[in-house]
């Protein structure tokens, strides 16, 4: 059972952090050319979509979306099984050449990101790829960063971090609970 502790980020953060991220990316790549942002499904989806609304509000281009699903398992909770099972996205453009930027929720161990790379190049070889994420817990197990991170939060291995985000929730924020 899981119980309440805090709100780390508010609607109003969410929304800053997500700008922040949106210039670093455009800072970091000099611009919005040869870039697409790829979600990692579920809530990593959304994220890069608004990511992707505020390159256009920014550059007035729109960068490719699309998303990778990764039926893995939530490496803050139960295993699904030992082994990704790992579904093709919905990728309706060639990330061969590209700057591909992956958008997760949170960052944890690194397994997600490692199991979204082998599904990413089963389309073809990126240019580059990089990771951008909206919180940052710590704990991880394989030699995976975030490029871009909108907040760093050290938790506690007992703790858990619940991104909310529209359409899969009624609010925008994010918060902390105790297991």
């Amino acid at each position: 059972m899981e119980k309440f502790k805090a709100v780390l980020m508010d609607e109003a953060a969410v929304t800053r952090a997500l700008k922040r991220i949106s210039h670093e990316i455009l800072e970091r790549n000099n611009g919005c050319k040869g870039l697409c942002l790829i979600g990692i499904k579920r809530r990593g989806v959304p994220l890069a979509e608004i990511i992707a609304d505020n390159i256009y509000n920014i550059e007035g281009a729109r960068v490719p979306t699309g998303e990778i699903d990764i039926t893995y398992y939530r490496d803050d909770r139960t295993a699904i099984s030992d082994d990704p099972v790992i579904h093709l996205g919905v990728l309706p453009f060639s990330v061969v050449g590209k700057k591909v930027i992956l958008v997760d929720d949170v960052l944890y161990t690194g397994r997600t990101v490692r199991a979204a790379l082998d599904a990413l190049l089963r389309y073809g070889r990126p240019a580059a790829v990089q990771l951008a994420v909206l919180v940052d817990r710590g704990h991880r197990e394989l030699p995976v960063r975030g490029d871009y991170v909108g907040k760093n939060v050290p938790t506690s291995k007992s703790e858990f971090i619940a991104v909310r985000i529209p359409p899969f929730d009624p609010e925008t924020e994010v918060r902390l609970y105790e297991v």
